[in-house]
């Protein structure tokens, strides 16, 4: 389980974010899981050895705004969760048209979950009853 965790949302992102810095948190990295029907992001920041995260869950084809303007660091963890997820980041400082990580030939955004295999596994979940 995740401690301080703070649930956000694309609206309230950037001013959460940028209440951090003057605080003297450091960004550390951006965690993704595709969910199916959403991506659930999850942003960690450390201050004095301690992490703080930032919660948000992003229903899919919505566009995540970039926290690269707050946090440069965070360009490269951005472009990559594009490119790895499909996910459409808006006002990324440094953005990587085209294919940050992958070769033309790997097929696009891999980590999501492909159709098929969602179906398949929402009938082999066990029933809440």
């Amino acid at each position: 389980m995740i401690e301080n965790v703070t649930e956000v949302t694309t609206s309230n992102l950037l001013n959460e974010v940028a209440a951090k810095l003057p605080q003297g948190f450091r960004f550390v990295t951006i965690s993704c899981t595709d969910l199916g029907e959403a991506h659930d992001l999850i942003y960690h920041f450390d201050q004095d050895y301690t992490l703080y995260n930032l919660r948000l869950l992003l229903p899919k084809g919505q566009e995540l705004p970039s926290i690269s303007r707050i946090y440069l660091a965070a360009v490269i963890i951005e472009n990559e969760i594009k490119d790895l997820f499909g996910i459409p980041v808006t006002g990324l400082v440094i953005d990587y048209e085209g294919r940050f990580l992958l070769s033309e030939n790997a097929p696009l955004a891999p980590l999501n979950k492909p159709a098929a295999a969602l179906e398949q596994a929402e009938k082999e979940a066990p029933a809440n009853d």
